[in-house]
């Protein structure tokens, strides 16, 4: 039996301009997400936590905390745009031009717009894309330019994984058999 390698993520050389990834994991948003981003991050602001309050504004019901969905949505965006990040570089041009609720469920999409070799660092290039969340009913909630330093091919560096993987495949080669991903 062959074992595979799960999904590593892209490296520089994968990214075309145009290219479109629709992420594949969606995320329902619970009570607990917002509050405890709103608390962490001491946001102050009533309307992500206090339901009287809340209700008497034009939304009726709290809103959740916009940092959250930017650090979700990124998230989302992961492994198909920066698991093989060096580094985000930033984050430009966020809009949120929807609000959201608990029991919303958020999915994204991101496009490349720019792909360029790093001028400093030659084992790195950079990317923009542009990543859109949306909820259930299709409405965009969210959308942001990010630009990524993302290892090229052969310059990722090893995990810890990786390197079990090679001491295992080490030790198995003396027995003729081979374990190729896990």
């Amino acid at each position: 039996m062959a074992v595979k390698a799960g999904w590593q993520g892209r490296c520089f050389e994968d990214f075309e301009v145009g290219d479109v990834y629709v992420h594949p994991l969606g995320r329902t948003i619970i009570e607990a997400d917002n509050v405890w981003t709103t608390m962490l991050t001491l946001n102050t602001n009533p309307i992500h936590f206090d339901y009287n309050y809340a209700a008497q504004t034009e939304f009726g019901k709290p809103l959740v905390d916009s940092t959250f969905t930017l650090a979700l949505v990124t998230g989302m965006s992961v492994g198909d745009v920066s698991q093989n990040a060096m580094a985000n570089l930033g984050w430009d041009e966020v809009r949120l031009p929807a609000p959201v609720f608990h029991g919303d469920t958020i999915y994204a999409k991101s496009e490349v717009l720019e792909t360029r070799p790093s001028r400093s660092r030659p084992n790195v290039g950079i990317i923009r894309i542009k990543t859109t969340g949306f909820n259930q009913d299709g409405t965009t909630v969210i959308d942001f330019k990010r630009t990524i330093m993302v290892y090229r091919q052969g310059c990722v560096p090893a995990t810890a994984r990786d390197m079990a993987i090679q001491a295992a495949n080490a030790k198995q080669n003396t027995t003729g058999t081979k374990t190729d991903g896990i």
